[in-house]
């Protein structure tokens, strides 16, 4: 798998969700798992007073490469404004050398629209600021301070499924290739997800990314290459008396089309608890 499409990952590990109560006798019963996708972000930001903690790592198949994130999420007052930063460590497959360290650091704002209890559709718009943490020329950052938009709209298509769009673009005004040369580089995403709800702790997920990336391949020069993955994956949820609920998930990208060969293996465990008194 391309650092390319790792560096996508880490900068679009979606805001996550508390769990939503269920209404009625069962008030206090967590429903059903609203938790993040894995490459297609969720328009669900955190409730109020909850905050999660969430791990990811990804592994291609026949390579050393790997990429480990830490994303921590926080609303900002309420559901509708949150504050989040991702941390990323990845080792890459240089042929001149395997080349481990820090990536570049995700600081992003999201707001939401819609959402809650009777609403089918949720819109949150996402700005991040990708700071050059990363060392370009040892292959684990762009070189250059990044601005990315992610458009997430999710809709509950019914009790059992729920439908999750996106649409983004990243821009690197001056990016630097592993030779130090510089240029302006970007790559547009589109993702697409359907969430199966077959248990109120389980999820069977298909996910689907397009991604076109223009690279720094010479001073003032870019090379464009495209990716397409499908994404077979599962999560569940652990709710504990204490109010922390844990969900672990697994996930399998493929190549399609020119991807074809691409393969991976994509882990997940977040840890989402009341940091105000009350219960997720």
């Amino acid at each position: 798998m391309r650092y390319s499409f790792l560096l996508f990952c880490l900068t679009t590990a979606g805001p996550l969700a508390a769990q939503a109560p269920v209404p009625g006798p069962e008030r206090d019963t967590p429903g059903p798992i609203e938790d993040n996708s894995f490459l297609v972000e969720e328009a669900y930001n955190q409730e109020r007073g909850v905050v999660q903690h969430a791990n990811t790592f990804s592994r291609s198949a026949g390579s050393p490469a790997w990429t480990y994130t830490f994303t921590q999420e926080w609303p900002l007052g309420g559901q509708k404004n949150q504050l989040s930063y991702t941390l990323p460590v990845a080792r890459n497959d240089d042929p001149a050398g395997e080349k481990t360290g820090i990536g570049d650091i995700a600081l992003n704002y999201r707001y939401q629209i819609g959402g809650g209890e009777g609403v089918r559709f949720a819109f949150a718009p996402r700005a991040t600021l990708i700071l050059p943490t990363g060392s370009s020329r040892r292959g684990l950052g762009a070189g250059g301070t990044g601005f990315q938009f992610n458009f997430p709209l999710s809709a509950k298509l019914s009790r059992a499924f729920v439908a999750h769009s996106n649409a983004g673009l990243t821009n690197t005004p001056r990016a630097r290739d592993t030779f130090g040369n510089v240029a302006a580089a970007r790559s547009y995403s589109l993702g697409q997800s359907i969430i199966w709800l077959t248990h109120p702790r389980l999820n069977l997920m298909l996910e689907s990314t397009w991604t076109a990336s223009h690279d720094v391949a010479g001073a003032g020069q870019t090379r464009r290459s495209t990716e397409f993955l499908l994404s077979p994956g599962l999560r569940g949820a652990i709710d504990l008396p204490s109010g922390l609920q844990i969900v672990p998930g697994l996930a399998f990208p493929f190549g399609v089309g020119g991807s074809r060969g691409e393969r991976a293996v994509y882990a997940y465990l977040s840890f989402e608890h009341s940091f105000s008194g009350r219960s997720p």
